[in-house]
This record gives C-alpha cells, structure tokens and sequence, in this order.
C-alpha cells in the first residue's frame, strides 16, 4: 500500500483536474475540484521524488536498511 500512494495521490490528482475540465459550466466547482487536482497531482510527485531521492541517498552511504541497527534487538 506503501509503495502505491504517490501513484494514487497521481491519478486522483489527473481525474480532479480531468473532471474540472469536464464540469466546465460551473465555474466555482470546477476551479475547487481543480486545485484539488493539482494538489493532488503535485502531493505525488513531491512524494514519489522524496522517496527516490531518500533511497538513492542511503544507497550511497552504504546503508541498504536503516530499520535494523546494530545497537536494537
């Protein structure tokens, strides 16, 4: 579940923004479920960057799984 919620927070945001195109005759309603959209679609992207950016990070400092240290058992 983890791993997927940039792509949900991704595709929720194209359907608000796909969706405020669509409603068009309302202007109040479509300009709200498009920012919606694009904070949503932004949300994603900011995560999905952070965690590759955060992955890529420990990759270099040798350290492949910071969730087990030596010093916890």
């Amino acid at each position: 579940m983890y791993e997927g919620l940039p792509w949900l927070y991704i595709a929720a945001g194209l359907a608000g923004l796909g969706g405020s195109y669509l409603i068009g005759d309302s202007h109040t309603v479509g300009l709200l479920v498009g920012l919606a959209g694009l904070a949503a679609l932004l949300g994603g992207v900011v995560v999905l960057l952070r965690r590759r950016d955060y992955r890529e990070l420990r990759s270099h400092y040798g350290q492949p799984d910071l969730t087990q240290r030596g010093d916890q058992d």
